[in-house]
């Protein structure tokens, strides 16, 4: 266009196909750009150091019009001739406001589509990012949300470490009609989450938000995370109790189809309150006789099942790929599962082709009846490495294991032990198995 950029000529201004730009023929570089969608910014192109550049001054409406819009652009200019960049200058602006909070938010976001990598250099996974998720929310947003990313210091980290270690972000919630989100906070809480302020802030020192990282060189307490082992008589109160749950279960399951066999007059019978899903007592039983997580468990499809070497391969893991040994009990359990048409996994649940879900309330009822109340599901994975290590098992193979084996040795898995690891696995599961006392 000649002439001025006015008002009038924004507002005639007209969408086409694609976008294009008005140029203002008295002030170089300033002009209008007309978006396909009818919407219209004003932009400044210019020349730094040799290279050309575009910067956004906002959309036409209040407060750019096409006098502010210039006065704006003349500012830019004269910023430009004394060796300011004005697109650095607008990004180092958005990043001097930019908060603790929405810095987690970016980091966020960044892990879920896979950019942000863990110590085994893969992706963080699913349930690690929720994890993630809970600590900003429960501990981080309240006490350094609103802070300023520059603004945060070591003393700032320091001071957040022993808050949430003595419980200043502690609560107890409604969450919903049934939910209740309880934090207590605690050492072993505030260390994790310094851990994870750490990792953020190297986000942010890699997206140049940060030139450092505050949380380097604070001392954060010592990790003393759970280990809790099960002895031999707690894992026999162990496998009485799931041996109850599954007599309960098969008699429900018998009643059941007496029900249907005539013609389901009546109301149907209820299962009774300590019987469990096969599948979940099932999936307890092969934490304890492979020493795999709760998740390779609970994910484990058929396709995953080397019977002819003894191994659980398992495409993706905390770790990533990863094989796992396995003894004669741990497959004889597994073959005790149903298989169900168009459902790959190998513990299955209520929804069609899903797994089975909700172990840990299924975990919580066990435990309460064998008289463990303070067990947790993942120390029946440090039980397997207890009783491994007790047994003679070197540390180096139950690392590489992690993994049992049984005192069933039936003919149809008689290729036991073709290696080390395999042997050792069939060792540790063979003792945890009679420890159960029994192995449906």
């Amino acid at each position: 266009m000649t002439g001025r950029l006015t008002l009038q000529i924004v507002k005639a201004a007209k969408p086409r196909d694609v976008r294009y730009t008005l140029w203002d023929a008295e002030l170089k570089g300033f002009g209008l750009r007309v978006n396909a969608d009818g919407t219209k910014s004003y932009a400044l192109k210019y020349l730094f150091r040799g290279r050309q550049r575009w910067h956004t001054i906002g959309k036409h409406g209040s407060p750019w019009t096409p006098d502010t819009a210039r006065s704006e652009v003349m500012r830019l200019l004269v910023q430009a001739r004394n060796g300011i960049d004005p697109q650095e200058a607008k990004q180092a602006q958005t990043t001097a406001d930019l908060t603790v909070l929405e810095l987690c938010n970016l980091y966020l976001a960044a892990a879920r589509a896979g950019q942000i990598l863990t110590k085994f250099d893969e992706p963080k996974k699913a349930s690690t990012i929720l994890t993630d998720e809970s600590r900003i929310q429960r501990h981080i947003e309240p006490l350094l949300g609103r802070k300023r990313v520059q603004d945060v210091t070591t003393d700032d980290i320091e001071a957040f470490l022993h808050d949430v270690a003595a419980g200043r972000t502690a609560l107890d919630m409604r969450t919903g009609s049934r939910g209740r989100a309880i934090v207590e906070g605690g050492r072993g809480a505030a260390t994790r989450t310094v851990g994870l302020l750490g990792g953020i802030f190297a986000f942010a020192v890699r997206k140049r938000m940060r030139i450092d990282n505050p949380v380097r060189g604070v001392q954060r307490f010592k990790d003393k995370r759970n280990e809790r082992f099960l002895s031999g008589p707690e894992l026999r109160q162990l496998g009485q109790a799931l041996s109850v749950s599954d007599d309960a279960w098969r008699q429900h399951a018998a009643d059941l189809a007496t029900w249907s066999e005539r013609a389901g007059r009546g109301k149907p019978p209820r299962p009774p309150a300590h019987a469990e899903s096969l599948s979940a007592t099932g999936a307890i039983r092969l934490l304890l006789l492979t020493g795999a997580r709760k998740s390779e468990v609970l994910q484990l499809q058929w396709t995953h099942v080397d019977r002819e070497h003894g191994y659980l391969r398992l495409p993706t893991s905390k770790t990533g790929a990863k094989a796992i040994p396995i003894g004669t009990a741990a497959l004889a359990l597994i073959d005790l599962q149903p298989r169900l048409e168009n459902n790959p996994f190998v513990f299955t649940g209520n929804v069609p082709g899903r797994p089975f879900v909700g172990l840990a309330k299924v975990w919580e009822r066990i435990r309460a009846r064998a008289g463990l109340p303070d067990v947790r599901l993942h120390d029946l994975r440090h039980s397997f490495a207890s009783v491994g290590a007790s047994a003679g098992s070197s540390l180096p193979l139950l690392g590489a294991i992690l993994g049992h084996r049984d005192p069933k040795t039936t003919q149809r898995y008689a290729h036991i032990a073709r290696d080390p690891a395999r042997a050792a696995a069939e060792h540790v599961s063979n003792l945890i198995a009679t420890s159960l006392t029994t192995l449906r």
